[in-house]
């Protein structure tokens, strides 16, 4: 009986640890001080093509899909 508890605990325990490193490892970075060099931009806005929008409906020439060789 004490034996199954402390599995049953353990296994609590252990999804919890788990549960936790999760949240941990998919949270958002912290956000750094202004520093005072330039400011680089991320590559995205780099590359000068807009954000798809989910909603409307994919056009057959469109050049956002490749074709997979």
């Amino acid at each position: 009986m004490l034996s199954t508890l402390l599995i049953i605990a353990g296994v609590f325990v252990g999804l919890f640890v788990l549960l936790s490193l999760i949240v941990h490892l998919s949270a958002r970075p912290a956000t750094r001080a202004q520093s005072t060099g330039p400011r680089t931009t991320p590559w995205v806005a780099d590359s000068g093509q807009p954000h798809p929008d989910a909603w409307s409906p994919l056009s057959t020439t469109s050049t956002q899909i490749r074709a997979i060789r």
